[in-house]
């Protein structure tokens, strides 16, 4: 049996939330870790709002899904290692959630929405991170090893 090796993962920070008024097109900006390179994401209206009030530190008046799911993993004794985006297929980001038992022996990696996964590290302190060549793909900035082209400016006549 032959495993498959761990794609190149760089790590990201949370750099921008861009909450609208609609259902539709909540933001994420994020961003390479000490570099220039990022991406948005588009998620979720109810998981922008999760996010928003972990960054903000905004306790919700009753516990919502994802602080039931992070005090699950904490009172079973586990932690959250990291969020890893781990692919994009069909313009779909696809996330792992890493969990580890509290003596580090023992980890699961479970498959995950990236915007799931992302609230669950951020409400537990871990480290955000993403494939190499996702970033290379999906980011937005002109910087990197292998630069966006500067957009050509529109021709006036």
């Amino acid at each position: 049996m032959s495993s498959v090796p761990e794609p190149k993962m760089v790590e990201i920070v949370l750099a921008r939330i861009v909450l609208r008024d609609s259902e539709h097109g909540q933001h994420l900006y994020l961003l390479e870790r000490g570099g220039k390179r990022g991406f948005p994401m588009v998620i979720g209206r109810v998981e922008a709002e999760e996010i928003q009030r972990i960054v903000s530190g905004t306790p919700a008046k009753r516990p919502m899904t994802h602080q039931l799911a992070a005090s699950m993993v904490e009172a079973l004794g586990g932690r959250i290692v990291r969020a890893d985006i781990v692919d994009m297929q069909e313009m779909t980001f696809l996330a792992q959630l890493v969990l580890a038992t509290a003596d580090g022996h023992t980890t699961a990696v479970l498959d995950a929405r990236p915007s799931d996964a992302i609230a669950l590290a951020l409400r537990a302190g871990a480290p955000l991170r993403v494939a190499e060549f996702v970033l290379e793909e999906v980011r937005t900035d002109r910087a990197g090893p292998d630069p966006l082209p500067e957009s050509e400016p529109p021709e006036t006549t």
